[in-house]
């Protein structure tokens, strides 16, 4: 393993599939077919007989599924995990064009903070815009061709030991049930994963919980697209705390279907746009100009709320007691405020802990600590790049990390820098979308030069 987070991170950015791989397990299991089960299922394949997804919503429903209740609102594909999905999808860009994906290079990018337009980064990776449902989807297609995966529509209800070492899953299909054994099992249940309660039941211990309360409202809403719009693919505009405004911030992206998909969001109270006609009236009166000329565009349905209380993260990586052949990844182990867009991106950054972790052939009857701990460093760079941000919140009442108030002063500085500053909002850039781990953006070099930058903007 790499001696520092941020070559590790820098390392896992980098991962591959192999080519050719020889199979190390018979055949593995995965609970869960959302976006971070089916990544982690695209890995497995390549070093698995057979890999089985179970899942309880049928891998062919289209649209948001019962399982994802987030799935209508705005989500994004960062440029970190646009290139993550290429090389685990080699072709995957070409492949989501062709089905309506649409392509935000940084030229059709623009983004504002408290009203002023920020510098764009024209060497800044592609990012690409679409559905929840759609990237999932597109995901899934690319998953389910490889011969040697499967699905089970069926409710994953526990799982089966064979002492200390993890043998299969119990499952009920509707009417029957069964056991599905396998030689590695993922836990990929999200949010609402059961994984800390089994493990608790069968005389082990369940991982600590983290927790940070954020109380975030959504509000999505569709807009057509029409040929004289914008050039913008996508547009986002943000409040800062400092920000005298009840809206934490609003963002427009063109998705597939001649469609813009557009979103608001408060905290605590606030919860903007919860009708069509606040959602249109604070498009024109609270953003800029761009978000005035799409409430000129017709409104396709009604607007969609989702409340998101807090973000959290379980510490498998500190258990004493660990069965082996078992991982968990996703927002199983840790989900952040989805205003920052990171939950896909995490996600494939875990497929890539389990893909390094596989690869190095671990003694499989003894805890996967090694993949927990890669996967910690992923999880720690995502959490103190929300936390940190939302610590600034006034609602948010810590729990705060020793020198919060100097950090927090150098991000004010780092984040004001971004307006004006080409070099600055590119380590920025790619801290945000996980890209690059967070210890390569608070340097004194790029301080100094935050500083620099903000004395030449006053």
């Amino acid at each position: 393993m790499a001696s520092s987070p941020a070559r590790i991170f820098a390392a896992l950015n980098a991962e591959r599939p192999p080519e050719r791989a020889t199979p190390v397990m018979g055949r593995a299991i995965v609970i869960g077919g959302s976006v971070a089960g089916l990544l982690a299922a695209r890995v497995l394949a390549g070093h698995a007989e057979s890999v089985v997804v179970i899942d309880r919503d049928d891998p062919r429903t289209a649209g948001a599924r019962p399982g994802v209740p987030q799935g209508t609102q705005l989500h994004a594909l960062l440029p970190g995990g646009f290139l993550l999905l290429e090389r685990l999808f080699p072709g995957f860009r070409e492949h989501a064009l062709a089905q309506g994906a649409v392509e935000a290079p940084p030229a059709g990018r623009r983004s504002y903070l408290d009203g002023r337009l920020k510098v764009v980064v024209p060497d800044d990776a592609d990012s690409l815009a679409g559905t929840r449902p759609f990237l999932e989807g597109l995901i899934r297609q690319q998953v389910l061709r490889l011969p040697n995966v499967e699905t089970r529509t069926a409710r994953a209800t526990g799982l089966v030991f064979d002492g200390a070492v993890t043998a299969g899953v119990r499952y009920d299909d509707g009417g029957t049930s069964g056991v599905e054994r396998g030689d590695l099992v993922v836990d990929a249940m999200g949010r609402s994963s059961r994984l800390s309660d089994w493990l608790e039941r069968a005389g082990g211990e369940r991982p600590a919980t983290r927790r940070m309360r954020v109380d975030l409202n959504y509000a999505t809403a569709m807009f057509r697209r029409r040929e004289t719009d914008p050039r913008p693919t996508l547009v986002m505009a943000l409040h800062s705390p400092a920000a005298s405004s009840d809206v934490a911030g609003a963002a427009f992206f063109a998705v597939e279907d001649g469609r813009w998909m557009a979103m608001m969001a408060g905290y605590g109270d606030s919860r903007p746009g919860r009708t069509a006609d606040d959602f249109v009236h604070r498009l024109r009166s609270q953003f800029p100009p761009e978000f005035g000329e799409l409430a000129g565009n017709e409104m396709l349905g009604d607007v969609r709320t989702y409340h998101h209380a807090d973000s959290r993260r379980r510490e498998f990586h500190a258990l004493r007691r660990l069965p082996a052949r078992l991982v968990s990844v996703g927002d199983a182990v840790a989900s952040f405020n989805p205003v920052y867009g990171q939950g896909i991106t995490a996600a494939a950054l875990h497929a890539a802990c389990l893909s390094r972790y596989v690869r190095a052939k671990p003694d499989p009857d003894a805890p996967a600590r090694e993949f927990f701990a890669l996967q910690k460093v992923v999880v720690d760079a995502a959490w103190s790049t929300s936390t940190s941000a939302d610590l600034a919140l006034p609602h948010v009442d810590g729990p705060y990390p020793r020198g919060h108030r100097l950090r927090s002063w150098v991000s004010r500085q780092i984040v004001t820098a971004t307006i004006t500053d080409v070099a600055v909002a590119r380590r920025f850039n790619r801290v945000v979308s996980l890209s690059a781990h967070p210890n390569s953006l608070v340097t004194p070099g790029v301080l100094l030069g935050a500083l620099r930058a903000n004395r030449r903007a006053r």
